[in-house]
């Protein structure tokens, strides 16, 4: 396998692009199964070392030696305590928020340069998304303004600040903290850079660390540490819980397949056997159906209540390693949002809260000092998780706590000819990443275009992405073979800096904002989106959208359909049913 250079397909790149549009989806998706992206070994490293140097090397270092607890080195004296949460957790949002955690790099299409974050949000005139411009005052507008440069680099001070920052002691418990003044101050700040733009708030992972931070800031005046520690545990428990509720889904089982695929060391026998019948069948196998809803959702499911409950000194230590090993397991996956900090650090957090503050010795959920408080603290967390799976067009799915789960918002970005160069009008530090991979990265231009449509065979070997594609074909007519399609997700992170997945970062707001700074002419820039599924239906919403004329379309498919389908579509489009049509808005097949 080779360190240096990339596993490619088995085609020339000028000839791969005379195929038809569905043939080479074909060949990329067959490629993908069993070599994944093709990213070279060096890559991996690259982000290994960045894990080991700066995420575990500089938190421990950082918390340790501002810390009276011993030295780095000195594990035995450190792991449990308190303040090395607090203090970790804190780092691990200054990275996020920084830009160098997940979604860094290349194998979030950050080609280069490879750090997005800061270099978009500490630059005046980036855009930014409000998430309730029309309802929240004075956070209108899409324009990141100095204020919003100074509010963010503040908000990032407050975290470094208060992880350097020594402790206090907790009176009646015998340990450290940091000083809850110094916990509410970021808090208060990450959600008024969310509010401002909800990318940052999403980009730090603030839908787990702040109510992390929130229930520190209140430990002491408000709580004990007792509760401080029962609060933790119950929100990681909400995490893992509300992540297999949402892996109860047609969807979850195309998830694990290519996941599995794109991990640089699993052996090919194992890609292989995620898969029906290589080439001809790439529908999930009987062992990605195990994988995903037995190892997966299940264990996922069961084995945090377990931690939540037991007072099993050997049961619980079982449990703290299960969990352990199903976080070191997704992170050496690799996968494309690259959320290794946040893996590494849930399996640190396991074994603090649940081996070292075991719930027989005190720390049960029965232990929590004000029974009354409890049942508020438990509405609190679940209130986006339940509303998100209900009506996700109106939370983003990571507050819903769907992470992986594959019901994910998704679009497809297509550009008519010669119309994807006008994204480079944006201001921003990088390019659009054809560009980066041509003009930065030294890539043929064939070999580039290859490359950026393996994300294209990504997409459509998840669900959402053979009803994408069902639509174009039905929209653009036989302008589908000439037009440029892009992966939205991909294109999104070099537009606003981030993305975990979330189609909500580059709905028909994003688009807007992108159409005021560039002014696309009709025809030139079609996306097609579509919503999660509901928890409760069995359809998804789309939308097809020009982005000089708006919402030109609006309809479902069922979700069943597109599950049961090939990546390539071998039985042509999955049904629609359109719902509305804008009559004024010719598509680009009849304005040819």
């Amino acid at each position: 396998m080779p360190f240096l250079t990339p596993d490619v397909p088995p085609v020339d790149p000028a000839e791969f692009l005379t195929r038809r549009r569905q043939e080479r989806i074909r060949l990329l998706a067959t490629f993908w199964s069993e070599y994944g992206f093709g990213t070279p070994k060096m890559v991996h490293t690259i982000y290994i070392v960045k894990l080991l140097v700066l995420s575990i090397g500089g938190g421990v270092a950082l918390a340790t030696l501002t810390s009276d607890v011993g030295g780095p080195l000195d594990v035995a004296s450190w792991w449990d305590q308190p303040i090395i949460y607090q203090k970790l957790v804190l780092w691990t949002l200054f990275l996020e928020l920084f830009g160098i955690g997940g979604t860094w790099g290349p194998l979030a299409a950050h080609f280069k340069p490879m750090t997005g974050g800061i270099s978009y949000w500490a630059r005046p005139d980036t855009i930014r998304l409000p998430p309730w411009p029309a309802k929240v005052p004075f956070t209108r507008g899409d324009n990141r303004s100095p204020f919003d440069v100074l509010l963010y680099l503040a908000t990032l001070a407050s975290f470094l600040y208060a992880a350097a920052s020594g402790g206090v002691r907790m009176d009646g418990a015998g340990v450290d903290l940091v000083d809850p003044v110094l916990m509410a101050i970021p808090a208060v700040l990450l959600v008024l850079c969310g509010l401002r733009d909800k990318v940052l708030f999403l980009a730090a992972r603030g839908e787990q660390y702040l109510p992390i931070l929130v229930i520190s800031a209140l430990t002491g005046p408000v709580l004990t540490f007792t509760d401080f520690i029962v609060a933790a545990k119950l929100i990681i428990v909400l995490v893992w819980v509300g992540a297999a509720i949402s892996k109860m889904n047609p969807h979850f089982e195309n998830v694990v397949p290519p996941m599995v695929s794109n991990a640089p060391f699993a052996p090919k026998l194992v890609k292989r056997a995620h898969y029906r019948s290589l080439p001809d069948d790439l529908l999930p196998s009987r062992t990605a159906w195990f994988m995903a809803h037995v190892l997966g959702t299940t264990a996922e499911l069961v084995v945090p209540l377990v931690l939540l409950f037991s007072t099993d000194w050997t049961i619980t230590l079982l449990a703290v390693g299960a969990m352990v090993l199903f976080h070191l397991f997704i992170t050496q996956t690799f996968p494309l949002a690259v959320p290794l900090e946040w893996n590494l650090l849930f399996a640190y957090i396991t074994v603090f809260l649940f081996a070292g503050h075991f719930a027989g010795d005190g720390y049960g959920v029965t232990d929590f000092s004000a029974p009354w408080m409890l049942p508020a603290f438990v509405a609190a967390l679940l209130f986006f998780p339940v509303l998100g799976n209900l009506r996700p067009d109106l939370v983003s799915f990571l507050p819903s706590m769907r992470q992986y789960a594959g019901n994910w918002a998704s679009a497809t970005w297509a550009f008519a000819p010669g119309a994807e160069a006008k994204l480079n009008q944006l201001t921003r530090p990088a390019k659009n990443q054809i560009d980066q991979l041509v003009e930065g990265m030294g890539y043929d231009p064939d070999v580039a275009e290859m490359t950026m449509q393996m994300t294209l065979a990504w997409r459509s070997m998840h669900s959402q992405g053979r009803g994408l594609f069902s639509v174009l074909q039905n929209h653009l007519g036989a302008d589908y073979e000439t037009y440029s399609l892009r992966e939205a997700e991909f294109c999104c992170n070099s537009v606003i800096g981030w993305n975990f997945g979330d189609g909500h970062l580059h709905d028909d707001q994003l688009i807007e904002a992108i159409q005021r700074r560039v002014g696309f002419e009709p025809g030139e820039f079609v996306v097609v989106w579509v919503e999660s599924q509901p928890i409760h239906k069995r359809t998804q919403e789309y939308f097809v959208m020009d982005a000089a004329l708006g919402i030109v379309e609006r309809g479902t498919w069922l979700v069943a359909d597109c599950v049961k389908e090939q990546p390539w579509l071998p039985n042509g489009p999955v049904p629609t049913t359109v719902t509305w049509r804008r009559s004024d808005a010719p598509t680009p097949a009849v304005r040819a």
